[in-house]
């Protein structure tokens, strides 16, 4: 397949490979064309610039007492009290190889538990968007779930904002008001996500420094734009 010329399958496959849900052949078959690719090298570094900050959003998952018990009895490593002593006192190089490969072993064995353990309700991302700020530098990460009708927002860079004002976000359309999406508290928010805010009018998405609450005038914003970007569509 020749994608040299295929701009937006060219931009889709930087973006899964970059997410990791490009998989397999086809991963192994991208990772080929980038080291034959300078433009394509640029692109994926480019995904990479904006997705990165959503690991901001990743949380720590704790996983259940059957994940560890299951992982000792597929690896056999239920010691005796007596092998435990054995353990500490046991200076054999290849004992200690083969303790490098099963700790290795069990890594990749507790990765797939919890990636395939993971809550039936789970977000799914249908939009994500990167705010730069006025130094083109990623500010804020949005994503949006469509399944759940979710909007998060993080300040993933910048200074904290002073205790008398707010951030406050919109959909800006290509004609007619703003849309408030919300209102940030302590950098960050979780709204109810409209079909106004994922829309094909919306032009940019905006963020504004306004007064403690948000803007007081209700058909838009009062302060100045501190970051803006657009939406991405995975």
């Amino acid at each position: 397949m020749n994608i040299r010329h295929n701009i937006v399958l060219r931009q889709k496959l930087a973006a899964e490979y970059v997410l990791g849900t490009l998989r397999g052949g086809a991963r192994r078959r991208f990772e080929l064309w980038l080291h034959q690719d300078a433009d394509l090298r640029n692109i994926t570094a480019q995904w990479q610039q904006r997705l990165a900050p959503m690991a901001e959003f990743a949380g720590d998952v704790q996983p259940p007492k059957s994940v560890w018990s299951g992982i000792e009895r597929r690896l056999n490593l239920k010691p005796s009290a007596a092998a435990g002593w054995r353990f500490w006192l046991n200076d054999n190089l290849a004992f200690w190889r083969s303790l490098g490969m099963v700790s290795t072993a069990m890594a990749a064995l507790l990765l797939v538990v919890v990636l395939t353990n993971r809550p039936v309700d789970a977000p799914v991302i249908s939009y994500v968007a990167t705010l730069s700020d006025d130094k083109a530098q990623t500010a804020m990460v949005l994503t949006a779930d469509r399944k759940h009708r979710a909007l998060d927002a993080r300040v993933v860079g910048g200074d904290r904002v002073a205790a008398d004002k707010s951030l406050h976000l919109w959909a800006v359309p290509k004609s007619g008001k703003p849309r408030s999406l919300g209102v940030l508290a302590d950098n960050k928010g979780k709204f109810a996500l409209p079909d106004n805010a994922i829309s094909d009018d919306v032009a940019v998405l905006a963020v504004t420094l306004e007064p403690k609450g948000g803007s007081p005038d209700p058909n838009g914003p009062t302060g100045p734009i501190v970051y803006k970007g657009h939406w991405v569509r995975l």
